[in-house]
């Protein structure tokens, strides 16, 4: 079977920020627009243009979707590393 592009294999129960399920099982679709949007605010949460509070916020009402500061950060840590 082809596997579309962008898709991700589903490794546990949890469903991360911007992506859904599909039909294709063991596989996340991506949601281009909330995958934008998490982007944006990533960058902003790294360049301390806005706070983690901040952040979420921006997510929900751009998304509908939730978000926990933690996971917020823990996401900005996974894609850019530890500041120094």
């Amino acid at each position: 079977m082809l596997i579309p592009d962008g898709y991700i294999k589903r490794t546990s129960s949890t469903i991360p920020f911007g992506y859904e399920e599909t039909n294709i099982e063991g596989y996340l679709k991506p949601n281009p627009t909330e995958l934008n949007v998490l982007e944006e605010v990533t960058k902003s949460v790294l360049n301390e243009e806005i706070s983690l509070g901040v952040g979420v916020d921006w997510l929900e009402a751009a998304t509908g979707k939730t978000m926990s500061r933690a996971g917020l950060l823990k996401h900005v840590k996974k894609v850019y590393g530890r500041r120094r």
